[in-house]
């Protein structure tokens, strides 16, 4: 299975299903409450999503999109970043590699998506 993951700062409400529901079919989530976690499914092709919303991922502003599938709608993180970042433009970050679970993330670099482009930034 595959993962995509993303981190959207200051998510309002209802956000996520606009923007997911012009890449994906059969959508099922309800992000009305952006402070709760919020699993849903969907599918991509004939292939069967499973997206989670995790708030206050990485403090207060932040929440982390998870995608998991088969196959998904964006090739990396940072292709899902951007498609999320025209949709909602609000900041959105994500890793730029293959960060691992349990591995230190203080000095490591994360792409930003934001009104001053796309740049390469230590999380604080």
């Amino acid at each position: 299975m595959q993962d995509l993951e993303i981190y959207i700062r200051d998510l309002k409400a209802g956000a996520v299903v606009r923007w997911l529901e012009s890449h994906i079919k059969q959508l099922v989530l309800d992000d009305s409450d952006v402070a709760s976690v919020a699993k849903g499914s969907a599918y991509f092709g004939e292939e069967r999503l499973k997206i989670t919303l995790y708030p206050q991922a990485f403090g207060k502003r932040f929440t982390s999109l998870i995608i998991e599938g088969e196959k998904l709608p964006w090739s990396s993180d940072l292709d899902c970043a951007r498609s999320a970042w025209r949709a909602m433009e609000t900041e959105v970050r994500c890793s730029p590699g293959e960060w691992q679970e349990g591995e230190a993330v203080e000095n490591e670099k994360w792409w930003r998506l934001d009104v001053r482009g796309e740049q390469l930034v230590v999380w604080n």
